[in-house]
């Protein structure tokens, strides 16, 4: 990781702010004007006035230093409006590359590590800017300030100053690599903790079928415990700011003090200049040295890091596209093929999926039903490309299972329904941009939408985060009004019907199933089976494909599956 890409990702996103972050440079400014003349007005305090015989002009020099902390007040206030300005459009926009780079890098098992990019790391940006913004810039620029007032009061002072913070910078610098190197560790561990994470909570119910629940959390521990050791290398480099805290901080300030009686005596430093240098130092430098040391190796650092990390994931390439998935649509049918696939959660678990071969011709109505646990939904992330099967091969159209490929040809609507936050028309178009009004009225009208669309007032209804104005049901038929209006070839359904009572149920799979195009729907009831052109029974590693009326006559446990249901 370079600093440059970092830069440029954070430029990118930064630079529409130019005027705010222009105000909240002019107003830093003015706040840091006490931190500039403090030292300077108290040696004029001491020297011209209470040790010179004039009380009165030693007040009022210290009258004029209280009048530039209440402007510096002033200032501090001015600058929250401005800070917000800056910080608070970065998060949308960052979020909205990385989710668009994730999609198009479209990498299998980052599903994980996308979750973590999107939510943690794009958040930490816009908070860690926000703090280094408020707290580091606020504190820096105060430190900067007593320098140079430091300076101008006592060059000599000033150089004996700088040499000694530059000596604890320089070790801060040395240090900094290795700081980098390990807090990016801890990054990449906790994206791991989400890859891993992922795949078991997406199988957890075949994990819990399988009796494999110490596997999956020896899975889970392996990673975690993982990201404790980076933790821990990380926080023992936090040991050097001993160093640079004594030489950028402590010893400045004993030399001063230690030193005094003989500067003022053999040196010709007066009382106020000595008492303005101390002054600099406890009031600028040593507050300014000390967040730079402690922000700097947790606030900036972290900034640093999550930033080139993220730049990382946008600057990655699209996945070049095999020869053979670039055969235009229209040139093959939509087969979904399986060949000998097997399916396992870990290397020493039992297969959930065990040498399946199956072939859905395009057009097919399949439905999958089995026992809980069976891997039901374990079958729907593998013919979807969320899991890729450790022996055999998936294909549709003749074509491996290309993510890029992938996402326009399938639409996998799960049972969690996600509605976000926005109308309803953007809920409903979200796989089909700009559709006919006519069409969007035949999708919700097709799926049972319709009086849901009504009692909301509309297409342009506001819903609210979670969709929490719908029920459960009506959030599963905004899901499948969407695959509805998506131009997906093949929908699959892994109980995404399991909020609507049978009759809803049966006119949204129908709809879907008229729309054209393959469907697959993995069934919670046998209702649903009953109306499929093709049925996959799966009963632990064995399965059993055929009609509704070859599979009563030829499976004992799907006759008392249909026997059961309808008793």
């Amino acid at each position: 990781m370079t600093a440059a890409p970092a830069a440029r990702l954070l430029h990118r996103h930064v630079r529409g702010q130019w005027p705010a972050m222009r105000r909240l440079g002019a107003w830093s400014a003015v706040e840091a004007l006490p931190a500039f003349a403090s030292g300077l007005l108290l040696a004029r305090a001491i020297d011209h006035g209470f040790l010179a015989g004039r009380p009165m002009a030693g007040l009022a020099w210290l009258a004029a230093l209280a009048a530039l902390y209440a402007l510096g007040a002033v200032a501090t206030g001015r600058i929250y409006p401005w800070l917000a300005a800056t910080v608070e459009p970065l998060r949308d926009s960052l979020v909205d590359e990385v989710v668009t780079a994730v999609l198009r890098g479209g990498t299998r098992g980052a599903a994980g590590a996308g979750v973590s990019q999107v939510t943690e790391q794009a958040e930490a940006v816009r908070a860690l800017l926000g703090s280094a913004l408020r707290n580091v810039r606020q504190l820096l620029s105060a430190g900067v300030a007593a320098l140079v007032g430091l300076a101008l009061l006592s060059p000599r002072l000033a150089l004996v100053a700088a040499l000694s913070v530059a000596i604890g910078l320089g070790i801060f610098g040395a240090f900094a690599g290795v700081q980098v190197r390990r807090y990016r560790a801890v990054v990449l561990r906790a994206e791991e903790i989400g890859e891993a994470a992922a795949v078991i909570v997406h199988g957890v119910r075949d994990v819990v079928a399988c009796a494999a629940e110490d596997r999956a959390s020896a899975t889970v521990g392996r990673v975690v415990d993982a990201q404790a050791r980076a933790l821990r290398a990380y926080a023992r480099t936090r040991l050097v700011r001993v160093p640079v805290l004594a030489f950028g901080v402590h010893l400045p300030l004993l030399a001063l003090l230690l030193l005094s009686p003989y500067l003022t005596a053999h040196q010709g430093f007066t009382t106020g200049e000595i008492a303005g240098a101390a002054a600099y130092l406890v009031t600028g430098l040593q507050p300014g040295i000390t967040v730079l040391v402690d922000a700097g190796g947790t606030l900036l650092l972290s900034l640093a890091v999550v930033l080139g990390r993220l730049a990382e994931i946008c600057a990655t390439a699209p996945e070049a596209v095999p020869a053979a998935t670039a055969v235009p649509a229209a040139a093959r049918p939509f087969d979904l093929e399986a060949r000998r696939v097997t399916f396992a959660y870990s290397p020493r678990a039992a297969p959930v999926i065990d040498d399946l071969s199956l072939h859905v011709p395009e057009g097919t109505h399949l439905a999958v039903v089995g026992p809980s646990g069976a891997g039901k939904s374990t079958l729907a992330d593998l013919l979807t490309g969320l899991s890729a099967p450790q022996r055999g091969r998936i294909t549709l159209g003749g074509a491996p299972l290309d993510p890029a490929w992938t996402r326009t040809a399938i639409t996998l609507i799960p049972q969690e329904s996600y509605v976000f936050a926005g109308t309803l028309r953007e809920n409903l178009t979200y796989l089909c941009p700009h559709p006919a009004e006519t069409r969007l009225d035949d999708a919700v009208h097709a799926v049972g939408l319709a009086e849901t669309v009504d009692r909301l007032g509309g297409y342009d209804a506001a819903i609210p985060p979670g969709g929490a104005t719908l029920s459960q049901g009506e959030r599963q038929l905004v899901t499948l009004a969407r695959a509805y209006l998506s131009p997906a070839p093949v929908i699959v359904l892994d109980e995404a019907t399991s909020h609507l009572h049978p009759a809803a149920e049966a006119r949204a799979e129908q709809a879907l199933a008229d729309r054209g195009g393959t469907l697959i729907v993995i069934a919670h009831r046998i209702s649903s089976a009953e109306r499929a052109d093709l049925i996959l029974l799966l009963d632990g590693t064995a399965h059993v494909l055929g009609t509704h009326g070859a599979l009563l006559r030829r499976s004992p446990l799907y006759a008392e599956l249909v026997g059961h249901w309808h008793t």
